[in-house]
Parts: C-alpha cells; structure tokens; sequence
C-alpha cells in the first residue's frame, strides 16, 4: 500500500519514501528546493557538470580530485572564492565540473538512479521545464520525492518548500495528460496550488527560508524564487547529472 503501486503519479517524502515508491518507477524527480536541487539548476544551467556525492567528510576531496571536479563544500565553512551548497557561490564562480556532496538530495539522487530509475532534479527554478521533458519521454511511472531536511538527531524534517516544489513538477505533469496521482500526489499538487501566486513570500517566511536569511543566506532563497525561470532538465547519467533536455 505505501508503495502507491497502483498509481502511475506518486510523492513521498526523503530516502525511505524514494525506496518506498520509487522501486519500479521509471522516473525519480528529487526535489529539494534551499539546497541540492536549486544549486544543481543554477549549475546545469551555466554549463557544468554536477557529481553528486553522498558524504560530506574527508573523502570528498579525494573523490572530486580523482575526477578532476571542484568540490562544493558546506555552506558554514565556505570561504571567499570557495564553491558550496550556496546557489549563489555556483552563479558566481562557474566551473566546467562540480562535486556536490548532499545527505539529502545527493543521496536520494544515487540511490534511487542505482535502481535504474532515471534522476531528474527539480526545484521550483525549474519545474515546468522537468514536468513538460518528463511528459514528452517514454516511460510509465513517475515518483516526485520531497527531500525534506534533518532534525539534530538526523530524523527527517518534512520541509514545506520541497512540498511545494514537488506539488509545483506534480501540477505541471497533471496538466501535461498523466492523471492517474495518489492522493498523496493529489494533496502535493494542492499545497502548491494554494501558495502558487505568493510563492516568493512564502519561500522568505517559511522557517528554512528564515534560517538561511538568518544567516546570511538570503541571496539562495532570492535565487530559489526564481520561480519557472529555469529551461535546463537536469537528469542523472551514471554519477553525473547532465542537462539533458530543455523547453
């Protein structure tokens, strides 16, 4: 039941919903829309390829210098010049390859792909442009995952922002002719219905956007609100994410 078989359009939330209903689909989008997902458009965008990593430790490094990539590192430690999980360091440095470690949507991107899904990422920069590639390439079932976030005890943290990217890739999929949605794809494409002509204020006012304009970060939420700005599809090609189409 909580694969949502039956149904050709589903959502579930983080790497345990991916599992759950991504098995047998044959397209994953992951969304994640103040980290991953975001960055991973602005950087598709600007021509570069994006690796996706799981770990953000010390084997990073190694792994981005073995495949000659610059290595993206974490938002609090970036210093001036330095690539990070920051949209807007990506826009301002643009580099022909990038290691982009994640333990959200990194993760469920690789996982997921492992299974032989095709990977798109989506944000809300970007989803009308994944919804219409989706809608015009073979394939049966689609599962739209909402990364989420982490509590302290690394539990997932549903986060509203990645709801409605996936409600906004979920509306544009509906509108592309795939009607068969769960209810819990259904209730997605509802949240973001609801919010779709203030999202920008509700990207800046919904607790992860306060704690990034909190910390000095607000440019990434202004870069995240570039609502359906963005015509690249980023889609994931062994352990790389490549722009594979555009609309």
């Amino acid at each position: 039941m909580h694969s949502q078989r039956s149904y050709r359009l589903r959502f579930d939330w983080g790497l345990a919903g991916a599992r759950a209903v991504g098995e047998d689909a044959d397209v994953v989008v992951v969304v994640d829309v103040l980290s991953f997902t975001t960055t991973l458009s602005v950087a598709v965008e600007a021509g570069a390829e994006v690796l996706p990593y799981r770990w953000n430790d010390e084997t990073a490094a190694r792994h981005a210098a073995e495949r000659h990539a610059v290595l993206a590192v974490g938002r609090s430690v970036a210093g001036p010049g330095d690539l990070s999980l920051s949209p807007a360091t990506i826009r301002a440095n643009p580099v022909p390859r990038i290691l982009l470690p994640s333990p959200n949507g990194s993760t469920i991107s690789l996982l997921t792909g492992e299974r032989g899904a095709t990977v798109v990422g989506a944000a809300l920069r970007n989803f009308s442009a994944v919804a219409q590639w989706i809608a015009h390439s073979p394939g049966g079932t689609v599962a739209v995952i909402a990364a989420g976030e982490k509590w302290g005890d690394g539990s997932l943290r549903p986060a509203v922002e990645d709801l409605w990217g996936a409600g906004a890739v979920i509306h544009g999929l509906q509108a592309a002719g795939l009607r068969d949605a769960s209810p819990e794809a259904e209730a997605s494409a509802a949240a973001f219905a609801a919010v779709e002509k203030e999202l920008p204020a509700r990207l800046r006012a919904c607790a992860s956007g306060r704690e990034l304009i909190e910390k000095g970060f607000g440019e990434d939420v202004e870069i995240a609100a570039e609502i359906d700005r963005c015509r690249s599809v980023p889609v994931l090609s062994g352990d790389r994410f490549l722009v594979r189409g555009r609309s």
